[in-house]
């Protein structure tokens, strides 16, 4: 593989690590996890973030190796610490779904990982705290609309949806049941059901 690796890389003048990940994801689509697996952490263990996160997903599905959240995670975090926005989200999500709750610092850490991703534009990560925001111990309101309202902007129906409630309820902004309608209807129409049953 390293072999291979070192061909790519004189053919298109790229760092290796770069190659080891190109190869794990041909590698991947052709239906060789194991060998996608180790051109993954070949890469990752270079310090190529986007190996690390790739590493994580592969042990999080059990692609090419045993599935293993922990390790997942622990290599999330090496991506999230180098600023990929996509581990930043997964890596804040296990941290607060896999953590007792009363762990402060871990929370805390979480929420930034998902400013953090939100701010570089992952939906998924926009979502997750608009809801968060809007449902946690102390609700901070405006805060949820306003990250509800970016990724329902960016096509996510269930955000859509969640923003029509916080307009019909009055969370974070005026109640205004006409702008909830509104926000329904585009939900509904991009397939979210909850928005289709708001309307009945």
């Amino acid at each position: 593989l390293e072999e291979a690796a070192l061909q790519l890389q004189q053919v298109f003048r790229v760092d290796i690590s770069i190659a080891l990940n190109i190869l794990g994801i041909e590698s991947m689509r052709a239906g060789k996890y194991r060998t996608a697996f180790t051109c993954f952490k070949l890469a990752a263990d270079r310090g190529y973030s986007k190996a690390q996160f790739n590493v994580g997903l592969c042990y999080e599905h059990g692609r090419g190796t045993e599935r293993d959240l922990q390790k997942a995670a622990l290599y999330y975090c090496h991506a999230a610490s180098s600023h990929h926005p996509m581990a930043q989200y997964r890596y804040a999500r296990y941290l607060l779904c896999h953590r007792p709750e009363h762990e402060w610092d871990r929370q805390q850490k979480a929420v930034t990982f998902l400013e953090q991703a939100a701010m570089a534009g992952i939906t998924e990560a926009q979502a997750y705290l608009g809801v968060f925001y809007l449902r946690g111990l102390q609700p901070k309101e405006e805060r949820g609309l306003k990250y509800l309202l970016l990724a329902a902007k960016n096509g996510d129906a269930q955000s859509r949806y969640h923003v029509g409630v916080c307009y019909e309820k009055g969370l974070g902004v005026q109640q205004n049941l006409a702008e909830a309608l509104r926000h329904y209807r585009q939900a509904a129409a991009a397939g979210s059901g909850h928005a289709r049953e708001r309307l009945r």
